[in-house]
């Protein structure tokens, strides 16, 4: 049996994965290391076997594995920004960080990376099993964009890329060719909140990308019902995404989310 591991952040992104992985024609056997505070506590219901740790205990998470026999795992689900650094770490962890010169997201999923290849786990892509799930080029939901919020969803979508580009933020919020918010440490909701209060509910339009060479072991966008939970309170009328780096949650929900509060989301290329 193909036992894969779980690490498991916050959001529905986890229970997709494990739901995707039941259906495939292959029996797989799933195994969570969940981390308090951040995975859902009814995930647990989704796998066979789980262990609930703290951020930063990296030692245990990889001993955990070994024990369960896991050979290859995947990281899904987000940890929220301020407990990346806000954490106290095990001494494998120590040893991971001491190694970095820069801590950024990227650089320390890398590292964990290194360290459970090491005691022979291959970290997977985080769209295994979850290639139907991203979004195609085109319109996808909601109405049609107008003239004018088409050039505001290619604007926005190559500052999203250059923003990208310099490792600052994947997501950008503009108005009429202005740049309201740009993403940076506190995620793309916190972003969509801020360009939201200066976009004053007219014309506004996210834009989120994929960074260049994005590694898609540990870093999709996403968008999800959340996503437009958030983008109706901040009065943004329109989304643009990278079509086939995009991972859209729960599809049919975004669907009816896009047409109720009346918000275009498109994919376009590069």
């Amino acid at each position: 049996m193909r036992t894969i591991g779980i690490i498991a952040g916050n959001g529905i992104y986890p229970e997709t994965f494990a739901r995707a992985a039941r259906i495939q024609p292959e029996e797989i056997r799933l195994v969570c290391s969940a981390f308090d505070g951040e995975t859902k506590p009814e995930f647990a219901e989704e796998v066979d076997a789980i262990k609930w740790l703290k951020v930063g205990q990296l030692g245990k998470l990889i001993d955990y594995f070994v024990k369960e026999g896991v050979k290859e795992a995947v990281m899904v689900g987000q940890i929220a920004p301020k407990n990346l650094y806000n954490f106290r770490p095990d001494l494998r962890t120590i040893g991971v960080l001491a190694r970095l010169k820069e801590r950024n997201a990227e650089s320390m999923f890398g590292a964990i990376a290194d360290e459970l290849q090491k005691d022979g786990i291959t970290l997977l892509s985080a769209v295994t099993f979850l290639e139907n799930e991203l979004a195609q080029e085109g319109h996808l939901f909601g109405p049609k964009p107008k003239d004018k919020m088409q050039e505001d969803a290619e604007y926005g979508f190559k500052i999203a890329k250059e923003s990208s580009r310099l490792d600052i933020g994947q997501s950008v919020l503009v108005r009429e060719g202005t740049v309201l918010a740009v993403e940076a440490f506190e995620g793309t909701n916190e972003c969509i909140k801020r360009g939201g209060e200066l976009g004053r509910g007219k014309n506004v339009t996210l834009a989120k990308v994929s960074k260049p060479n994005q590694d898609f072991r540990f870093d999709v966008p996403v968008i999800g019902p959340l996503t437009l939970e958030t983008c109706k309170a901040a009065a943004v009328s329109q989304i643009v995404v990278e079509a086939g780096c995009t991972l859209i949650l729960e599809k049919k929900r975004v669907a009816e989310l896009a047409k109720k509060y009346k918000i275009t989301i498109l994919a376009q290329s590069t």
